[in-house]
C-alpha cells in the first residue's frame, strides 16, 4: 500500500558521491573484463563487435538509459506498478525451466537474441518494490501475524523458483534483502527472531547432513551444489569406507573441483602491495584462472593481481562509499517507501558484494553471485543500474511540500 501525501515535489540536488563512485566502479568493469579476456580473445581472433568489454559497454550504456528514465518520475509514480513488476518476474521464472537455456549444469537464462537474459536478476528488483509497497502500510497492520507471513510469503515464492534452476547464490540474496527491509519496515522483531533462529537451526541440520550422513540419508542436492560444500568446508570427497581406487578418484574429482577456487586465492595473493600491472596477470594470462570465470565471477581476483592490495582497497572503498550513501539516502527519504526502497537496495548491493569478494577470498564458498556493477552480464549490470538508479530517486525526491 503506497501512501502519497503531497503532489507538489522538488527535484533534489544529485547524490554525486554515489553516481561518480558507480561510474568509477563502472570503468574498471570495463579495463578488467577486457584484460580477463584479452589473451583468450586475441588468441580466438574475436572480432571487436564480439569482445566482451564492448558487448559490457553495450550493457552498461542500456543500464545507464533505464536508470535516467526512471529518474524522471518520482518512485511513486512506478511504484504503483509494484504488483505488476512482481508478477511478471514470477511468470520469467516460470518460463525459464519451459523455454530457458542449460549451461554449467543450470538453467537460468532466456535467450533473447543478443545476450541470455536472467529472469533471477529482475526478480530482485521486483521483490524489493512489491515489499517495500506491501510494508508501507500502516504500522498497526504490520503488527498482524498474517501480514507478516504474506511477506514472507513474497519471499519464499521467487525464491523457490530461483533455487529449482538452481541458482543458489541469487535465490540466497533475497533473505538478508527481505529480513532487513521486514526489520526497518515495522515487523515486530519476535517474529523475525522467531523466524531467524528456526531457519537457523534448519539450515545446520541441513548442513551436518550434507557433511557428514551417510549416502543413503543424504537429502537430494544437486552433485555441484554439494562439491562446493565438501571443498569449502574441507570434507573429503571419498567418505568412509572408500576403496582405494575410490579414494584415488575422489581425491583427483577434489582436486578439479577445487581448482577454480584455489587459483582464484593465488591470484589475490600474488598481487601483493602495488599488483603486477594491467594486462600483466599472470593467472589470467595463462589461463590458470578459467577463462570462463575470470570476467564474471571472479573479476576481484584478476583485479587483485593487477592493482594488487591498493588497487582492491580502492575498489571496496568505492562500494563503501555507494552503501553509506544509500543508508544516508534512507534516513533523509520523506516517507517510509522511500525508505524501504533504499534499504532494500542498499542491502541487495551489499550482500552481493560481500559474497563475491567473500568466495573471491574463501571465506565463503563458490556461489556464483556476481560483483554488482564490475561482474561481466548482461542482465546483471543492467539491473545493477537500475537499483543505483532506484537509489538516486529516492534522493532525488525527497523533499516534499
Amino acid at each position: 500500500m503506497i501512501n502519497d501525501t503531497s503532489s507538489k515535489k522538488e527535484f533534489g540536488s544529485h547524490e554525486w558521491l554515489l553516481l561518480v563512485s558507480s561510474v568509477i566502479i563502472l570503468l574498471i568493469g570495463v579495463a578488467f573484463i577486457y584484460s580477463a579476456r584479452y589473451t583468450t580473445e586475441s588468441d580466438d581472433g574475436f572480432p571487436w563487435y564480439q569482445k566482451y568489454y564492448v558487448k559490457q559497454i553495450i550493457f552498461y550504456s542500456m543500464g545507464l538509459s533505464a536508470a535516467i528514465v526512471i529518474n524522471l518520475l518520482d518512485y511513486h509514480s512506478w511504484a504503483r506498478w509494484a504488483l505488476v513488476g512482481y508478477w511478471t518476474s514470477i511468470i520469467l521464472l516460470l518460463l525459464v525451466p519451459v523455454i530457458g537455456v542449460s549451461a554449467g549444469g543450470a538453467q537460468r537464462w532466456i535467450d533473447v537474441g543478443f545476450f541470455n537474459f536472467q529472469p533471477s536478476e529482475v526478480a530482485k528488483i521486483a521483490f524489493i518494490l512489491m515489499l517495500a509497497s506491501f510494508l508501507s502500510r500502516p504500522m498497526e497492520e504490520l503488527r498482524l501475524v498474517g501480514n507478516f507471513w504474506k511477506a514472507i510469503g513474497m519471499l519464499l515464492l521467487p525464491f523457490v523458483l530461483i533455487m529449482a534452476e538452481p541458482d543458489l547464490g541469487s535465490a540466497l540474496v533475497l533473505i538478508p534483502v527481505g529480513l532487513v527491509m521486514m526489520f526497518v519496515g515495522g515487523i515486530p522483531p519476535r517474529f523475525l527472531t522467531r523466524l531467524v533462529g528456526g531457519v537457523g537451526i534448519v539450515m545446520i541440520l541441513l548442513l551436518l547432513n550434507i557433511l557428514f550422513a551417510p549416502k543413503s540419508w543424504q537429502i537430494a542436492l544437486h552433485e555441484y551444489q554439494r562439491q562446493r560444500l565438501l571443498v569449502y568446508f574441507g570434507m573429503d570427497f571419498a567418505g568412509e569406507g572408500a576403496t582405494q581406487a575410490e579414494k584415488r578418484a575422489a581425491e583427483k574429482l577434489q582436486d578439479e573441483k577445487s581448482y577454480q577456487v584455489r587459483q582464484a586465492l593465488i591470484s589475490v595473493g600474488s598481487g601483493g602491495v602495488w599488483g603486477t600491472g594491467w594486462l600483466e596477470g599472470q593467472q589470467t594470462a595463462l589461463h590458470y584462472l578459467p577463462p570462463g570465470a575470470a570476467h564474471n565471477d571472479f573479476i576481484f581476483s584478476v583485479i587483485a593481481e593487477e592493482t594488487g592490495f591498493v588497487g582492491s582497497l580502492t575498489l571496496i572503498i568505492l562500494y563503501g562509499a555507494i552503501l553509506f550513501t544509500g543508508i544516508s539516502i534512507a534516513s533523509q527519504a520523506r516517507d517510509r517507501l522511500g525508505k524501504l526502497l533504499a534499504v532494500g537496495v542498499v542491502t541487495l548491493v551489499f550482500s552481493q558484494v560481500f559474497i563475491n569478494i567473500g568466495m573471491n577470498i574463501r571465506i565463503m564458498p563458490v556461489t556464483g553471485v556476481p560483483l554488482p556493477l564490475l561482474s561481466y552480464g548482461g542482465t546483471s549490470a543492467i539491473v545493477s543500474l537500475v537499483a543505483i538508479g532506484m537509489l538516486h530517486n529516492v534522493h532525488l525526491y525527497r523533499r516534499v511540500y
